[in-house]
């Protein structure tokens, strides 16, 4: 049941594309705005909110990059990829509780 409470208590990655975000960052520690867009398949204000949500929550990090122009990146903070972990770790384990005939 310990699981059950960690998935409610975590209100920031219990939406679909702030985790899927999350996702996508752990493998990569770092990312474009632009490539997160296609990947992800969402307007350009929709995922501002939801990056700014996960900011807030200091999961990730969004600065500037210089390259033929300034860009935006995301890069996940220890803090974003331990709560991830932890999260995706309760889910398993809520998931556990369903029966195997479902």
């Amino acid at each position: 049941m310990e699981a059950l409470r960690e998935l409610a208590r975590n209100h920031v990655l219990g939406n679909s594309i702030r985790l899927g975000i999350m996702l996508y960052l752990l493998p990569r520690e770092k990312i474009l705005f632009r490539d997160l867009l296609e990947v992800l398949e969402v307007t350009p204000g929709n995922l501002d909110s939801h990056l700014r949500a996960l900011e807030r929550a200091g999961y990730v990090e969004i600065y500037k990059v210089f390259a033929d122009r300034p860009r935006t990146a995301v890069r996940i903070t220890d803090v974003g990829a331990k709560e991830t972990v932890r999260y995706l770790k309760a889910m398993k384990e809520a998931l556990s509780l369903i029966p195997k005939e479902m």
